[in-house]
C-alpha cells in the first residue's frame, strides 16, 4: 500500500504544479495584458497632448505669416513715399517752396459761422 500511496501523492503533487504553473502562467498573461493597455493609454495621452500643441504652433505660424504679410506692405508703403518724392525732384524737378513764399490758409470754424 505504500507504492499505491506514493504514487497517489506524486500524481496529487504533479497535478498541484501543473496547477501552479498554469495559475503563474494566466498571471503573468494578465500582468502583461494589463501593461499593454496601460502602455496605450499613455501613448493615446501622449499622441492628443502632441497633436495639440502641432495645432496650436500651426496656428501661430498662420499669425506669423499674416503678420510677415502686413509688414511687407507697410514697408513697400513706406518705400514707395520716398521713391515718389525722389522721382518728383529728380524728374519732374519739383522742389519745397521756401517759407517766405508758403501761405497758411484757415478754414473758419462752424462757430464763427453763427
Amino acid at each position: 500500500m505504500k507504492a499505491e500511496e506514493l504514487e497517489v501523492i506524486e500524481n496529487q503533487a504533479s497535478r498541484f504544479t501543473v496547477s501552479h504553473k498554469k495559475i503563474i502562467a494566466y498571471f503573468f498573461l494578465v500582468l502583461l495584458i494589463f501593461i499593454s493597455a496601460t502602455m496605450v493609454v499613455f501613448e493615446v495621452f501622449e499622441y492628443r497632448h502632441d497633436y495639440r500643441q502641432m495645432t496650436t504652433y500651426l496656428r501661430e505660424e498662420d499669425d506669423l505669416n499674416a503678420e510677415w504679410g502686413r509688414l511687407l506692405i507697410e514697408q513697400q508703403t513706406f518705400g514707395s513715399t520716398s521713391q515718389i518724392g525722389t522721382r518728383a525732384v529728380t524728374q519732374l524737378r519739383m522742389f519745397s517752396p521756401p517759407t517766405a513764399d508758403t501761405v497758411v490758409i484757415s478754414l473758419p470754424s462752424l462757430e464763427q459761422k453763427k
